[in-house]
C-alpha cells in the first residue's frame, strides 16, 4: 500500500501517532481505535462548569482576554469594502472612548476582502484571517480549494480557516480528507491554519474527536468547531472535546495546538463559561489568544457592554458602542 508524505514536521515522537499516518489503514484503524465518549457524563460537566462563577475583581481580567480572542467576523454574501475597513478599525480600537480595551485577535473575511482588510490592519497586531476551500460547503475540487487558499494568502492573509469535507469524513474516507488537509497547509505557506469540523454536521461526540484528531495529525494548528453556517454550531460539550484533544495532543507530544469556537456565543456569560472549560479541561496555558479564539460577530458589543458595567457601576446600553 502506497505511503503517503508526511505532514509538515513538529515535535511529535509518539511511534504510535507517527504510524497512525502511514497509510489509510492505519489511519482508520487508530481512528475508529480511539476511546468512546460517554454523552451524559460529557455533558454533566459542562452543565457543571457552566455554573462556575467568577468573582467580581477577576470578571474585568476575563472580560478582557475573551475580547483579545475574538475573531472579528463578518462572512455574508452583501459584505462590502466599506463594512471591512469598518470591521477592521472596530477590531484595532474596540471601545475608542475605552483606550485600555485590548484589540482583537484577528478579522475573518472572505478571500476577496482580505487586501482591505491588511491594509487597514498594517501594523496593528490583528492578524488578518480568511475563510477557504469552498467554505462553508467544502463542496469543490481540491484545485479549486487550492486556488482559494493562495488567493486568501497573496492578498495578505495571516491565518487561513479551511472547512473539511464533511462528506467524505461520514463516508469514513479518512485518508481523503487528511490528505486534503496536508495540501492546504502547504498552500497555506507558513500562515497558521484553521480546520473547521462542522461538528453540527459529524452526529456524535466520537466523530467530532475523530475529526479533531484526523485534523491534528494533518498538521491542523487549530480545530475549530463550525462555520456559523450550520446549526447546531458551538456547543460547550463539543468545545470540551476539542479541548481534551488538544490537551492530550500536547502530553503525547509536548507540542500546542489550539482550539477555535465559532457560531452561537453571543454573550459574555457565553464567552466566560467557555474560558472556564479551556482552564479545567486544557489548562491555564490555552488561556492566551494564541491557542483559543472565539469565531464572533455580536459578541464583541457584549463583551464591551459588560466592561463599561465592571468599571462604570451601572449598565451601559447599546448606544454606547458601535453595534455591527
Amino acid at each position: 500500500m502506497q505511503q503517503r508524505p508526511a505532514p509538515s514536521p513538529g515535535l511529535r515522537t509518539d511511534a504510535e501517532l507517527s504510524d497512525a499516518t502511514r497509510d489509510d489503514s492505519s489511519l482508520r484503524r487508530f481512528l475508529r481505535g480511539l476511546p468512546g465518549i460517554d454523552p451524559v457524563g460529557l455533558e454533566q460537566r459542562a452543565a457543571g462548569l457552566a455554573t462556575r462563577s467568577i468573582k467580581k475583581n477577576s470578571k474585568l481580567q476575563a472580560i478582557d482576554l475573551a475580547i483579545s480572542m475574538v475573531d472579528l467576523t463578518t462572512l455574508e454574501g452583501a459584505d462590502t469594502p466599506g463594512k471591512v475597513r469598518s470591521l477592521a478599525a472596530k477590531a484595532r480600537r474596540p471601545d475608542p472612548a475605552q483606550p485600555g480595551v485590548p484589540s482583537v485577535a484577528a478579522v475573518c473575511v472572505y478571500p476577496d476582502l482580505v487586501a482591505v482588510a491588511a491594509e487597514q490592519l498594517a501594523g496593528s497586531g490583528v492578524g488578518v484571517a480568511s475563510v477557504a476551500t469552498a467554505f462553508p460547503s467544502g463542496r469543490a475540487a481540491l484545485a479549486v480549494k487550492l486556488a482559494d487558499v493562495r488567493s486568501a494568502v497573496d492578498a495578505g492573509a495571516t491565518e487561513i480557516d479551511m472547512v473539511i469535507d464533511r462528506g467524505a469524513f461520514l463516508a469514513g474516507r479518512f485518508g481523503e480528507v487528511f490528505d486534503q488537509i496536508v495540501a492546504v497547509r502547504q498552500a497555506c505557506a507558513g500562515r497558521r491554519l484553521k480546520v473547521i469540523l462542522e461538528t453540527g454536521e459529524l452526529g456524535t461526540y466520537d466523530n467530532v474527536r475523530r475529526a479533531a484528531w484526523l485534523a491534528l495529525l494533518a498538521g491542523g494548528d487549530f480545530v475549530k468547531t463550525s462555520t456559523g453556517k450550520v446549526s447546531p454550531a458551538a456547543t460547550l460539550p463539543v468545545t470540551q472535546v476539542l479541548l481534551q484533544a488538544v490537551a492530550d495532543w500536547h502530553a503525547r507530544t509536548g507540542e500546542y495546538r489550539a482550539v477555535k469556537p465559532a457560531g452561537g456565543i453571543r454573550t459574555t456569560k457565553d464567552a466566560v463559561r467557555h474560558l472556564v472549560a479551556v482552564n479545567e479541561v486544557a489548562g491555564p496555558a490555552w488561556l492566551d489568544p494564541y491557542l483559543f479564539r472565539f469565531g464572533a460577530s455580536s459578541l464583541l458589543n457584549d463583551l464591551l457592554l459588560q466592561r463599561r458595567t465592571q468599571r462604570e457601576g451601572h449598565y451601559s446600553g447599546p448606544d454606547y458602542v458601535t453595534v455591527d
